[in-house]
């Protein structure tokens, strides 16, 4: 069915025809990028390509990536993403680097830091000593006195983005691999009294390996020539282990992957009559076959994320350790997500239930309003054909049905205390939103901004190929760094043709299909056949549209510095209407692409 419909010829034809003549054209995998102006010229001038009489369907699915140039020549030039076409040197800038860990592309990493010192968890007598090079006289010097570290952590205005211990396990064998290299890494944030977020330091850290001990080195935002370019080189490998994080992590193992579950259970366990499989039918659709999709071409053995990302063929097995050590159901609920994170206290005389750490969070002010209006329509529709809780409890299909995510789709976290029971309506509407979060809100923001966020590919690399300088350097890499340190970051960053793969990828996947349906947008035909749950729908319809125009207010309002400034692009993702084409905006009904 899939095949039949636009996302999915786009798909195919963007892993079948595409990627492979990218190959074709750039033969020499290794080589980048000569000098930064370079880069620029996959917007102005593009790639010319073969002839494409045989793959007509490029330019009929993917035609924001062709122009025809004199001559009749096929070019694949690429769009100049909205972030580069607003402020060019957007990527370079520190507050822009912070601010996207609040209203970018992957907003589930950020964390309160709770504990001081920082200290591993992981054996010292396999990885070294576990404790931080990042001191409190060091963070005390970057905040510039304002405030002592302890009390910065007392009133809750230092943060962490931790890939540290996920990381360190797989250095000395991502190391092996050629072309890529890998580090543990913490990277600070300090609250300002404006509320924006500051960069304070970056370690990274090599575990003791191949004879050596353990390498680690603290680097800070610098005035100084040599010390200003080793800060953006680590910024360039903590954006590697972030895009790899995003990718491997908060989007497709926390959407794409962990809703198979729920899709074969609905429909193994629930009749196509039952209202619960009615409810959760709409957001399922084609996921299992755009998943299918992925696993061919784009996390399959070097594929897409194994050959263009930093972790390379171990890319898989960080994910499995990701859900492994990080996965639970109770916290993919917007609300203690947050909560678990730090970025959110429960309260019950707030809005949405909660305060949250930092008032101006866009990705958390408009998923709470979301979370909200899901929450409601869920629940008018549970409380609705299940009007007593016992209804539940004696659902014999309902009750199969969470057994079989539980102990058989999740069966390896089957005996997990964090498991909510299903006994209660207030039990089932806490799970299907849960569910409905994940296939709309949660995917939507970590997906459609794609190419807006990572087109550009300095503002977020997928890889790291080459270490520090500063890590065991020869006398002739280090003068080499000293003489031209543009070119070790033009080193550090992909390869033309991993970049170039990328960005045709993101380009795609960022896009609404024509045929894409929307959180809210058209009532599905067992609902309107009830009178009390299409009123009950068209008042969700309604609340969404409100959202519109709160979004739409937010990102106008001056104040809320995290989306509102000289060349900020405004937060969009969460807006729940969109266009066929538009990227950056626009909530679908499941995970679709």
């Amino acid at each position: 069915m899939k095949q039949l419909t636009f996302s999915a010829k786009t798909v195919y034809s963007l892993f079948h025809a595409l990627v492979p003549s990218i190959g074709n054209v750039i033969v020499d995998a290794n080589v980048g990028f000569p000098y930064i102006t370079a880069i620029d010229s996959l917007f102005s001038e593009g790639i010319e390509m073969p002839p494409l009489s045989k793959e007509t369907v490029w330019k009929e699915v993917m035609p924001r990536l062709f122009k025809v140039i004199a001559g009749g020549a096929d070019v694949l030039r690429f769009e100049i993403p909205k972030p580069m076409e607003r402020d060019k040197f957007f990527w370079f800038k520190d507050e822009e680097f912070a601010r996207q860990t609040l209203a970018g592309l992957n907003p589930y990493s950020i964390k309160l830091v709770k504990e001081w010192p920082l200290k591993s968890e992981l054996d010292p007598e396999i990885y070294g000593p576990p404790e931080s090079a990042i001191t409190s006289e060091l963070l005390e010097a970057e905040i510039g006195g304002i405030t002592r570290v302890e009390k910065a952590i007392r009133e809750r205005k230092l943060f962490i983005l931790d890939y540290h211990d996920l990381l360190l396990p797989f250095v000395s064998k991502v190391r092996e691999l050629e072309g890529t290299t890998l580090y543990g890494s913490r990277t600070l944030f300090f609250l300002t009294p404006e509320g924006t977020l500051r960069p304070l330091a970056i370690e990274l850290t090599r575990p003791q390996m191949d004879g050596k001990p353990q390498w680690k080195q603290v680097f800070t935002p610098n005035y100084h020539s040599t010390g200003c370019w080793l800060w953006r080189l680590a910024k360039a490998h903590v954006l590697a282990h972030d895009s790899g994080f995003h990718q491997l992590v908060s989007h497709w193992l926390r959407t794409h992957c962990v809703t198979e579950p729920y899709i074969i259970a609905t429909n193994r366990q629930l009749s196509v009559m039952h209202p619960i499989f009615r409810l959760l039918h709409p957001h399922f659709r084609y996921t299992m076959e755009i998943n299918a999709l992925a696993r061919e071409s784009l996390i399959n053995a070097d594929g897409i994320i194994e050959t263009s990302f930093s972790p390379g063929k171990y890319c898989m097995e960080i994910c499995s350790a990701a859900y492994d050590k990080l996965w639970r159901f109770d916290r993919e609920a917007l609300p203690n997500d947050l909560i678990s994170r730090g970025m959110a206290i429960e309260d019950l005389t707030a809005p949405h239930g909660l305060n949250l750490t930092i008032e101006d969070y866009p990705f958390a002010n408009d998923g709470l309003y979301l979370w909200d209006a899901i929450e409601q329509w869920v629940s008018d529709y549970v409380n609705h054909y299940y009007p007593e809780s016992g209804l539940v409890a004696s659902d014999a299909e309902l009750q199969a049905w969470w057994t079989e995510i539980r102990t058989v789709g999740h069966g390896d976290k089957k005996d997990e205390p964090w498991w909510p029971e299903l006994k209660t309506r207030h039990n089932l509407i806490d799970i299907i939103t849960t569910i409905i979060w994940v296939t709309s809100g949660h995917h939507a923001a970590v997906n459609f901004g794609q190419y807006p966020y990572a087109g550009y590919f300095p503002n977020r690399p997928t890889i790291a190929r080459a270490k520090m300088p500063t890590e065991d350097p020869t006398d002739e890499e280090w003068k080499s760094f000293l003489e031209k340190p543009e070119a070790a970051l033009l080193a550090t960053f992909p390869s033309k043709l991993q970049a170039t793969r990328v960005m045709a990828v993101l380009n795609v996947l960022s896009n609404h299909s024509p045929d894409e349906e929307y959180i809210g947008e058209e009532i599905e035909q067992a609902w309107a056949d009830d009178p009390i749950i299409k009123a009950a729908f068209e008042k969700f319809s309604g609340r969404l549209k409100m959202l519109e125009g709160i979004i739409d207010e937010r990102n106008a309002n001056p104040k809320l510095l995290n989306r509102h400034g000289a060349g900020i692009v405004p937060y969009e993702l969460l807006k729940p209407f969109s266009k066929p084409g538009v990227t950056g905006k626009g909530v679908p009904n499941s995970i679709s692409i």
